[in-house]
């Protein structure tokens, strides 16, 4: 793999169509998929409904964002409508989002999104386009990265540097288990490991989660015993290997 892009591969006079046959040619003849580590990833047609590329092994379908300063805590994307009717479907794409240095015309950072990772709620629906507009009345959307969390953000590029392969898969495979559960059941599973990371250590206790009580219960109204809610999915997180048990109402994050 290497971060360079080609200058040949655009004859766009504008910046912005530049970069984007750039980045595109980019990930097709360098990327390679997380799910299966095939590196044969054909781009779709041009205006795709969502997606952008396709691993011709495992199928899995990516969306490809680009920009040259780092992400902030959202990310505009495509119509709003067509978003969220695709969260439940089996080909909703995963992210992959990229940033690339102008001057050195190479990638700086490349990072996925999972499509597990992705919830109503970090879907945010945009206002519509004014009625002078030419799309008049047309209704996007945001997508807020600072409601994932950081296990769903996989660097295949970090500040320049490119990752090991085989970690990028392991971490990859780290949390597909969170596709076995229904949208509803993987909202709470998300926002709890939101809450362990945000205490900013490997090693916690129970009762640290539970200082999230009232940040829980305001996210989910409608649930009267949040503690046991807590406990249930730290139960999950155990079993499926994101969290290690040790001892009686203490846990370890697994590196």
């Amino acid at each position: 793999m290497k971060l360079g892009f080609e200058e040949t591969q655009s004859s766009y006079t504008s910046g912005s169509q530049s970069a984007r046959a750039w980045t595109e040619a980019w990930v097709k003849a360098w990327a390679y998929c997380p799910h299966c580590g095939s590196a044969k990833m054909p781009q779709f047609p041009n205006n795709s409904p969502v997606a952008d590329f396709l691993c011709a092994s495992c199928k899995e379908e990516f969306e490809l964002k680009s920009q040259r300063g780092k992400f902030g805590p959202s990310v505009s994307d495509g119509a709003y409508k067509t978003k969220c009717e695709r969260l439940a479907a089996s080909n909703n794409p995963n992210l992959l989002l990229m940033n690339y240095d102008r001057t050195s015309l190479a990638v700086v950072n490349l990072f996925i999104v999972p499509k597990h990772f992705f919830v109503p709620e970090i879907i945010q629906q945009r206002k519509p386009l004014a009625a002078t507009a030419r799309r008049a009345g047309w209704v996007g959307s945001n997508i807020l990265l600072s409601k994932v969390p950081e296990a769903g953000k996989i660097h295949i590029v970090q500040n320049g540097v490119i990752r090991p392969k085989e970690l990028v898969l392991e971490e990859w495979q780290k949390t597909l288990f969170l596709r076995s559960q229904s949208l509803e059941a993987r909202g709470w599973l998300l926002d709890v490991m939101k809450c362990v990371e945000s205490l900013g250590k490997r090693e916690f206790t129970l009762e640290e989660v539970y200082g999230f009580e009232r940040q829980l219960g305001e996210l989910y109204p409608g649930n009267q015993n949040v503690r046991p809610k807590i406990r249930q999915q730290l139960q999950y997180l155990r079993d499926r290997g994101f969290i290690e048990f040790l001892s009686r109402g203490n846990y370890r994050l697994r590196s």
